[in-house]
């Protein structure tokens, strides 16, 4: 039997419409990699292998590697093995752990006769549904390999868009984490010490005595109160690992100006992309929509049941989502000659790559505003706080004069 695949792990740097961006990809060598990634629709700028044995200290929960897994599983397929001796190669490569724990489990569930979507539906945890119904969609039509291949190649272009999503957030921590650290030095170090030379005036302004207060405040249980800030701090962090703490955070953020169509727009690539992936593996319209419907808000949910309504009734796709607003004005275009034309699946994915483009058109235009806007805000007060530091000692200097 053919000996299994050594993968390792590369850093790549790649050029997307959106400008370069850096992704982890697993593959054989060099010469796969830069089929993967042009397989993707990007250009390579640089590779770099990632070594995986570094020391951690991570405490977090070991994960599946999924996309790992789906790499070494197209590999092996191509190259002539039947689905069990894949699995079992996986299987037999993988240390003891989660990942030969998942694979065994595939791999009985096979000899016991059962489907590969079957055995990979078992475990919800690490397949998600659309990860099943790429694969029983490939089983009905024997391309096991190449529907992974949507799928891998799904899953990187989505990677990309949350990429820089997060990297777009990436400065704006940074200004508030300092603008914090510094007023927090001023509040417990440099008021209190300047508090102390205002402490003989007579005449004190209101400003001057809150100063005053609070350094006194300091100097008493400065120890208790910066434990206190901190202990909530922590609170709040641990509070965040709540999904539902932080879906209520994300909703009160998305009620900001603006941030309701960005989200919009990120909601549609992830379904127009969705959507394209299981009309191209052979599903129907229907129920690639409602399998697709998992990756929506609530809200947009509500209104792409209705389009499913409309779809059943005999309405087609191009006038169904624009009645439920679910498309752009690109997208309902691009869907409308799709139809017409028998691409469907092709248009659908085209539409998830307008809204890509549209959707960093807004990224960049949204941190443009929101970058120089923090630092005018940490500027302001630090600015006021040393203000309000001097402004006694100048009165002081002209009381004397």
């Amino acid at each position: 039997m053919t000996g299994a695949v050594a993968v390792m792990r590369y850093r790549v740097r790649v050029d997307t419409d959106g400008g370069p961006q850096e992704l982890d990809l697993d593959a054989a060598d060099e010469a796969q990699l830069r089929q993967s990634v042009a397989a993707m629709g990007l250009a390579l700028i640089e590779a770099t292998p990632v070594d995986k044995k570094r020391f951690s200290l991570s405490l977090k929960k070991p994960v599946f590697e999924r996309a790992l897994f789906t790499q070494e599983l197209i590999a092996l397929l191509e190259a002539g093995l039947s689905l069990v001796e894949t699995v079992e190669t996986l299987r037999d490569k993988s240390k003891e752990g989660l990942n030969r724990t998942v694979l065994q489990t595939i791999v009985d569930a096979l000899y016991e006769g059962e489907p590969l979507s079957r055995a990979l539906e078992r475990q919800p945890a690490h397949f998600p549904p659309l990860y099943v119904a790429t694969v029983a969609s490939a089983e009905q039509t024997g391309h096991l390999a190449e529907a992974l291949k949507r799928y891998h190649h799904y899953d990187a272009r989505l990677a990309v868009v949350r990429k820089k999503v997060v990297s777009s957030m990436v400065y704006p921590s940074i200004v508030i984490a300092v603008g914090a650290s510094i007023i927090l030095f001023m509040a417990f170090y440099v008021v209190p010490k300047f508090s102390q030379v205002f402490a003989t005036m007579k005449d004190m302004p209101p400003t001057v005595r809150v100063m005053l207060a609070w350094g006194n405040l300091v100097e008493k249980h400065g120890g208790v109160l910066l434990a206190a800030m901190l202990a909530l701090l922590a609170g709040a962090g641990w509070s965040l690992r709540s999904p539902a703490v932080r879906g209520k955070l994300f909703a009160a953020f998305l009620r900001l100006p603006k941030l309701a169509g960005y989200q919009r727009l990120f909601a549609l690539t992830r379904f127009y992309r969705t959507l394209g992936l299981l009309l191209a593996g052979g599903m129907s319209v229907v129920a690639s929509m409602e399998l697709a419907a998992q990756l929506l808000p609530p809200q947009m949910q509500t209104a792409l049941a209705q389009a499913l309504d409309d779809i059943r009734a005999g309405q087609a796709l191009s006038r169904a989502l624009p009645a439920a607003n679910l498309t752009t004005p690109v997208a309902e275009r691009l869907i409308r000659v799709g139809e017409q034309s028998g691409e469907l699946a092709g248009m659908v994915t085209r539409s998830a790559e307008f809204c890509d483009e549209e959707l960093d058109r807004a990224i960049d235009t949204l941190m443009r505003v929101v970058e120089p806007v923090l630092m005018l805000v940490v500027g302001g007060v630090v600015g006021t706080i040393i203000f309000l530091l001097y402004m006694p000692i100048f009165q002081l200097a002209g009381s004397v004069g």
